[in-house]
């Protein structure tokens, strides 16, 4: 009951996150010239439309039950780099579009636990969910932060290189999921059979996003 309890909290979260993260790209190109996710009826804040059935559903579903870890992605919304009417400085603004929201959203649900605090402290569950969502939002940042395809961080990478160089860093893009996976959830699950305990989803993106979470927190005066 425990674990369905822990997915419970945590289902909300993740789907208005992710959901949040991608609407925002699609909102942003279209906005500058493209039309890309308005074609394929992405540009709504409909989750159904950005869930991913294995990567946003079971995936997440399966490593809480198990290791206790969130993981998990959305759909990859469609944008036509060739459809901006500035390319290069447009892409950097849809792909750093997707995080600036998550970092918005945290904000404004740490806004929102501070005016339900004393109704939050008489509901547990709420005060969980609230709290969980501002470190899962932190935690989609800091993600996009890192330059692996098809990561944000990798976008504006591929849009201010040289062709030459863009177009080999972006070959890496089927694989970028794996190996985020394997980074985060295989090395920290299998390196103490191996007689480590190297923590990579923890040092990497959930301490610093609990510590982005307790600060903003701290920042409105709740400690």
């Amino acid at each position: 009951m425990g674990g369905l309890l822990f997915l419970a909290v945590l289902a909300l979260p993740i789907v208005v996150a992710i959901t949040f993260h991608e609407a925002a790209h699609g909102y942003v190109a279209y906005a500058l010239g493209d039309d890309s996710a308005e074609r394929e009826g992405r540009l709504t804040l409909n989750p159904l439309s950005h869930i991913d059935p294995w990567g946003t559903l079971l995936l997440p579903a399966v490593l809480l039950l198990t290791l206790g870890i969130a993981f998990g992605y959305a759909k990859a919304m469609p944008v036509d780099m060739n459809k901006l009417r500035n390319p290069k400085r447009d892409m950097v603004l849809v792909a750093a579009a997707g995080p600036l929201t998550n970092v918005v959203l945290a904000i404004l649900i740490a806004l929102l636990l501070i005016a339900t605090r004393g109704v939050a402290e008489n509901t547990p569950l709420l005060q969980a969910t609230l709290h969980t969502s501002i470190v899962l939002n932190f935690i989609l940042v800091i993600l996009n932060l890192i330059p692996l395809p098809p990561l944000d961080a990798s976008k504006v990478i591929t849009a201010m290189s040289p062709r030459v160089f863009s177009g080999t860093y972006s070959r890496a893009e089927p694989y970028g999921y794996l190996i985020a996976v394997l980074f985060f959830l295989v090395i920290p699950y299998a390196s103490p059979t191996l007689g480590y305990a190297i923590d990579t989803a923890g040092y990497f993106l959930i301490r610093p996003a609990y510590n982005l979470t307790d600060a903003l927190l701290l920042l409105f005066g709740v400690s």
